[in-house]
């Protein structure tokens, strides 16, 4: 495994430790700030969120990977909303 990879590894266990101790009720907002969900709880590698949140009252899966960054606000990911599956 290169450097990059490993870089890349750390910070993404970074980002789920912090996810699973801080994450829970956390707004989402996409890359242009739009907001698409709150946080229900970490699931494995995905962003589980909440249903009341939701306009189908169903919970939605967010990958890890679409996650960019977070704060003690929000969760913001690296994908417009309308690109979330």
């Amino acid at each position: 495994m290169n450097e990059a990879n490993q870089i890349a590894q750390r910070i993404e266990q970074h980002l789920k430790d912090r996810l699973g101790r801080e994450g829970e009720h956390l707004q989402v907002k996409d890359k242009n700030g739009e907001h698409v969900g709150t946080v229900d709880h970490l699931a494995g590698d995905q962003l589980k969120l909440t249903r009341t949140d939701s306009t189908d009252g169903q919970h939605h899966l967010v990958p890890l990977s679409q996650v960019e960054s977070m704060d003690e606000v929000a969760v913001y990911l690296n994908v417009a909303r309308s690109d979330l599956k």
